[in-house]
């Protein structure tokens, strides 16, 4: 009898859909997996004629699978605190390279092999635009991402310091204040600076800034590098000098770092006076310079336009590279290889780009991006396809009694 062969296809039918939630279930717990259903289609003969109004005449044949789709909506963002983590909110994939094949990835659990690049755990390395002396550059050609080829950033020459500095107004004449500021030159080598105050009389102080000798190659006293006088209002805020002091110039530096040349800002970027004359213990609670010494890789974090930001040993900050996103017309047109997708005819080229620009999705660091998995959804599912796999069995069940008392007719 022909006829078994429409239960047995919705048998089959059945099965493939519990296998698909069966393998859901099973990656209920893999980073970036995305859940997967089936469509189904019916099968009819070819039209057996018209009834009598026109209306074709046709008698399904069972069911078939029509296709399959994933859902690529977010899973939830899991914190992690591992730098090399990173979870993509929004539309794309991450591109990893293996066995020279491109594939691309939701999933974020990412590591450092050996040589220090950012890999799957599979080994697949992570794919992005490489950075030349902080600056990356997103028009040159792919290339994996290192997190340790960062070399020693070499330090910086300071050109500027500033001090938030009080000078006891109830001081007397003959008085002293110092205060100490540390200053790199053009190797990185710290030198500590000392400014110096000296009360002169109602609101008026002399200053000046030193060196110590050995520091030029010399003995002896301190090397005075420049010198002044500073004044200051009734109400204790200074009248001159203002804005800033320059020409503090050091030269003949022992280590043959090259010459020198500092401004001391009396004031802040708004304009505000930095020293002040109040009646209280004279104290510098907080000062800056522009220079750093050198510094070597001592971590990195990942921003959410994908930039691998590399933090050195001399508090500066520098980009390593930056991670690409891809895109595609048709996500449904991936060809699903393990936890990693492959281009198709059908999904198109992929479209790479920046995290965050072009329609693509944003990037949080130290996270992964869990399973999209719904349990409760997926458990109604379970439901129907059991439902629809017992019916089935049941009308084979009845198509046999049938055939059976046929048999016995004869």
């Amino acid at each position: 009898m022909s006829a078994f062969s429409i239960p047995l296809s919705g048998l089959a039918a059945s099965s493939s859909a519990l296998n698909v939630i069966a393998n859901n279930l099973a990656n209920l717990s893999t980073d970036g997996y995305k859940d997967q259903s089936l469509s189904f289609a019916g099968i009819f003969n070819q039209m057996q004629g018209t009834s009598g109004n026109g209306d074709p005449i046709q008698v399904g044949n069972g069911v078939e699978i029509a296709g399959r789709s994933s859902d690529f909506s977010d899973g939830n963002v899991t914190s992690t605190g591992i730098s090399s983590n990173m979870a993509l909110q929004g539309n794309g994939f991450f591109v990893v390279q293996g066995n020279g094949q491109t594939a691309y990835t939701r999933a974020g659990d990412f590591t450092v092999n050996s040589d220090g690049y950012l890999c799957t755990p599979q080994g697949e390395l992570v794919m992005g635009y490489p950075a030349t002396n902080g600056v990356v550059s997103t028009g040159a050609a792919m290339a994996p991402i290192s997190v340790a080829d960062a070399g020693v950033v070499p330090g910086s020459a300071s050109t500027s310091f500033q001090m938030t500095t009080n000078l006891n107004a109830a001081a007397s004449v003959g008085d002293t204040f110092s205060a100490p500021m540390t200053v790199y030159d053009s190797l990185g080598e710290s030198h500590l600076l000392s400014v110096n105050y000296t009360n002169t009389g109602a609101n008026s102080w002399s200053y000046s800034v030193s060196l110590p000798a050995a520091d030029t190659g010399g003995t002896g006293s301190p090397t005075v590098l420049a010198s002044g006088s500073l004044t200051f209002n009734s109400d204790g805020t200074l009248a001159s000098p203002t804005g800033s002091v320059g020409g503090i110039n050091i030269s003949g530096l022992a280590d043959g770092a090259a010459n020198m040349s500092l401004t001391w800002n009396l004031s802040d970027s708004a304009g505000n006076a930095l020293i002040t004359q109040q009646s209280s213990t004279s104290a510098t609670s907080a000062s800056s310079q522009n220079g750093y010494a050198s510094g070597t890789l001592s971590g990195y974090s990942i921003l959410s336009d994908g930039t691998v930001q590399g933090q050195f040993s001399n508090n500066q900050t520098i980009a390593l590279g930056q991670v690409a996103v891809a895109r595609f017309n048709n996500n449904q047109g991936l060809i699903q290889s393990g936890n990693d997708y492959l281009a198709s005819f059908s999904s198109g080229q992929a479209m790479l780009g920046e995290a965050g620009t072009g329609g693509a999705g944003t990037i949080t660091g130290g996270s992964v991006e869990a399973s999209n998995v719904d349990l409760t959804a997926e458990f109604s599912k379970m439901i129907e396809a059991q439902q629809g796999y017992q019916a089935n069995a049941k009308v084979l069940t009845t198509m046999n009694q049938i055939s059976q008392a046929t048999l016995q007719i004869i």
